[in-house]
């Protein structure tokens, strides 16, 4: 990753969407010496599968990020309800700018402004209006984006693959959605590495690009 980057942010309106859509690139990231903070706006306590703890996603997501090699003091997460986060979205944008006055980002990975899931929009749209002024990548989820704009490619390893694989195995509650699977996140790293000549890849749509 010829761009330096020393300080990024990861927008996930749920938790897991972070490492969905862009844990090799985090992995990355963090190997290369970036400090990483992970923000997860709900823990999807309504849509928990029976017989599991309300509060399973809280402590899957901790072990997930921890995986993927993020500080333990760089996740934050906040309890807003499932598809309903439209509903905060003013309490959203000041919790975002009160995060930016804290910090001194210079990439940000958020949802892509394509994708039609209503909490992912909210988080895309008002990510977009606290982090303007600072290089925005929008990551994709192939099963909410209509379209999308494979406008930025991050390389990868076959070992940044497989800690966004062990990442997402930690969600034990979210193990039988098939976008989960090992097989899955392999082909599409693989597809998108084809894209550009790599073994393996991330794409990221372009909202906002600042070079110093």
């Amino acid at each position: 990753m010829n761009q330096i980057f020393h300080n990024a942010l990861v927008l996930a309106p749920h938790t897991d969407d972070g490492e969905l859509g862009a844990g090799g690139s985090i992995a990355k990231l963090i190997e290369n010496g970036t400090n990483v903070t992970y923000v997860a706006f709900s823990t999807a306590e309504e849509s928990v599968p029976k017989g599991m703890a309300k509060d399973i996603l809280k402590t899957e997501v901790k072990a997930a990020t921890q995986a993927l090699g993020i500080k333990s003091e760089n996740l934050i997460i906040f309890s807003y309800q499932v598809r309903k986060l439209n509903y905060a979205r003013q309490e959203i944008l000041e919790k975002l700018i009160e995060i930016r006055k804290n910090n001194n980002f210079d990439l940000i990975l958020m949802p892509s402004l394509k994708d039609i899931h209503q909490d992912h929009t909210t988080i895309a749209q008002e990510g977009l209006r606290a982090f303007k002024n600072t290089t925005i990548l929008g990551y994709e989820l192939i099963w909410n984006n209509l379209s999308f704009d494979t406008t930025c490619f991050i390389k990868l390893d076959k070992h940044h693959i497989q800690k966004k694989v062990s990442a997402l195995q930690k969600y034990e509650s979210q193990k039988n959605r098939d976008y989960m699977s090992e097989d899955f996140i392999f082909s599409l790293a693989r597809t998108r590495g084809v894209q550009i000549g790599a073994k393996y890849a991330e794409s990221f749509e372009v909202i906002r690009c600042v070079i110093n």
